[in-house]
């Protein structure tokens, strides 16, 4: 009996979330929040940052974001 061997292929919309996620969590949102916040296309990562350095909370920045 032959084996079939699963290749896991990432695509780019994948890799580009992933970076936006480690970005955002870098930048102080929890790890739930970067992954939503990854996923949006219409939240911009620039901003998202931003109002973090202006000051604002995480939690705050998150609902503001969405």
């Amino acid at each position: 009996m032959a084996t079939v061997d699963t290749v896991y292929v990432e695509t780019e919309e994948q890799r580009i979330e992933s970076w936006r996620m480690e970005t955002l969590e870098r930048a102080g949102y929890d790890r739930r929040a970067a992954a939503v916040l990854a996923c949006r296309k219409d939240v911009d990562l620039h901003q998202a940052i931003a109002l973090l350095k202006r000051g604002c909370s995480p939690e705050l920045a998150f609902q503001i974001l969405l």
